[in-house]
């Protein structure tokens, strides 16, 4: 296929410099204060955050950290799954759901995915059960809920706790309710790109559970509850007290920001309806935060190339599924094992979506698609 490539202006995938320019006085001057304050590790901001980040989800409980991968793992460290566990997970997403699985020794086990909206099967996760299964960690995947109520009703049938992984889905609802406080423990990630961005790396374990507060609070903090004593082997885990700054700034807008992703994403639904691709399809329990909006067509790779060359932003997430993943070739999966979550990663592709997008932009980005496809006929 021939690359036509199209003068027009470039869409980028991302743009975090339109997002930062309206609230750059605010930025500006939480910043000002945190330095002025000289409070770089946790602190007064760190805190105020930890609040207000837990009353944005409906919980009693924020604790804060330097990475949303750190927050997961001391999820494991809290529900005392070590070597020799299991945990049910699916193996379509980021790496670091399972990598906290691995920090402390025990195996994640994969169930495949719904193929409408890539989060993991609640059909399939109750054969996976063992008597060495200690949780079920689901992702909120693309900033779409996974179907909550038959989880937690498996849960509860087996007693197992349930982990939601709610690092892409910030303000995301499942049946009116902003995710995050269904399992015993949330994790969020505010890797600057996340819809709720540090400037940064930056994480939060969310609990209504008291106890898990208190000592995720003193693993973050090298196992310390007093300076000095150190009653349990512990982290370096802290958030940086910029950090909180930013994210106190940006929290007061993710609302209008999550309804501003949504109308990108009902644009692309509306322009893109009559093209070959499978859009995403956002289940009728479910309000989307639309972290990515994540297309799919067996063309896939000439699609990106055809993106790429008429200056559109595009990205893959995730063009590996975990089982198949280097690292984790001791688990002794093979293609074929999980077929849908395979299929996913050979079709995806994300395309530009961000509060900011005009709809010169998204008709710019649409155009492009549809040209591709005429160009196949």
């Amino acid at each position: 296929m021939t690359v036509q490539t199209e003068t027009t202006a470039a869409v980028p995938y991302l743009d975090l410099a339109a997002q930062m320019r309206p609230i750059r006085d605010e930025i500006d001057a939480s910043i000002a204060r945190t330095l002025d304050n000289c409070s770089f590790c946790l602190g007064p901001d760190v805190a105020q955050f930890e609040q207000e980040f837990a009353r944005f989800c409906g919980a009693q409980h924020c604790v804060a950290f330097n990475s949303g991968t750190s927050a997961l793992h001391v999820a494991m460290l809290l529900l005392d799954i070590r070597a020799g566990d299991e945990v049910i997970t699916t193996p379509c997403t980021f790496v670091a759901t399972s990598w906290a699985i691995s920090y402390v020794g025990a195996k994640p086990v994969y169930v495949d995915v719904e193929d409408a909206t890539f989060n993991l099967d609640p059909n399939l996760v109750e054969r996976a059960i063992t008597p060495r299964t200690k949780a079920v960690m689901p992702v909120h995947l693309y900033g779409h809920p996974a179907e909550m109520e038959p989880l937690l009703k498996i849960c509860r049938k087996h007693n197992l706790p349930l982990v939601e992984d709610a690092a892409q889905a910030h303000g995301a609802k499942y049946r009116r309710k902003v995710v995050g406080t269904f399992g015993v423990i949330s994790c969020f990630s505010f890797y600057p790109g996340k819809n709720l961005g540090a400037y940064g790396e930056g994480g939060a374990l969310v609990t209504n559970n008291a106890a898990f507060d208190a000592r995720a609070r003193a693993l973050r903090e090298h196992g310390s509850t007093q300076r000095y004593y150190h009653d349990e082997i512990g982290f370096n885990y802290r958030m940086e007290g910029i950090q909180g700054a930013v994210l106190r700034v940006k929290l007061k807008h993710l609302d209008r920001w999550t309804r501003e992703r949504r109308r990108v994403a009902h644009r692309y639904h509306e322009l893109l309806a009559d093209t070959p691709l499978q859009l995403p399809r956002e289940a009728d329990y479910a309000e989307s935060a639309y972290h990515l909006y994540v297309v799919r067509h067996p063309g896939r790779n000439e699609l990106k190339k055809y993106l790429e060359a008429n200056r559109i932003g595009c990205a893959l997430h995730y063009p590996v599924p975990l089982h198949l993943q280097k690292c984790y070739a001791h688990l002794g999966h093979e293609p074929g094992d999980f077929p849908i979550a395979e299929r996913a990663a050979r079709e995806c592709l994300s395309l530009p979506i961000y509060p900011e997008m005009t709809e010169e932009q998204i008709e710019r980005v649409t155009d492009v698609i549809r040209n591709f496809f005429r160009t196949r006929e």
